[in-house]
């Protein structure tokens, strides 16, 4: 599997939601495959949410915000149609059964930590998000060795 880095400046990070819908579509333009966005921040998920559908004046990122894990308790058909990838961009808290496309990471854990054995999720590429923050850039690291130790071919961007 692929991993990218893209290291942000203080000017991307500023305009971060702005930098992930650039990303996404570029990376929609040049790959045939699904995308999840995994974020573990509500916040991020809703302003995201609406960034991606006015993401240009003239045109949007067509998408779609996966149940979130506590909402998918209650009745397990109302989950599953949730949860139905139709969308080639997927917002969500975690990594669907089955997920195999790019996943673009902006949570402080590797992406191995939201695929669970059972789950059968195969990322195909990862991107991986670098704030210009201490926290964010010590997770980062982390990150890289843990990569590394799978033997993952990694590349990084500073932008």
């Amino acid at each position: 599997m692929k991993i990218s880095f893209y290291v942000l400046s203080e000017s991307k990070a500023q305009d971060f939601l702005g930098f992930i819908c650039q990303l996404t579509q570029t990376a929609l333009n040049k790959s045939n495959q699904s995308l999840l966005i995994l974020t573990q921040d509500k916040t991020l998920l809703s302003t995201l949410d609406e960034a991606l559908w006015t993401q240009d004046e003239t045109s949007f990122i067509p998408h779609q915000c996966l149940a979130t894990l506590t909402n998918a308790t209650s009745d397990d058909n109302a989950t599953k149609a949730n949860n139905k990838m139709s969308a080639p961009v997927l917002l969500g808290s975690y990594m669907p059964a089955d997920f195999n496309g790019i996943v673009l990471n902006t949570t402080l854990h590797p992406v191995n930590d939201f695929t669970a054995v059972t789950n059968n999720a195969k990322p195909t590429r990862v991107l991986e998000l670098i704030k210009p923050d201490a926290t964010s850039v010590q997770e980062g690291r982390h990150k890289y060795k843990h990569y590394k130790q799978l033997g993952y071919e990694l590349t990084h961007f500073k932008v």
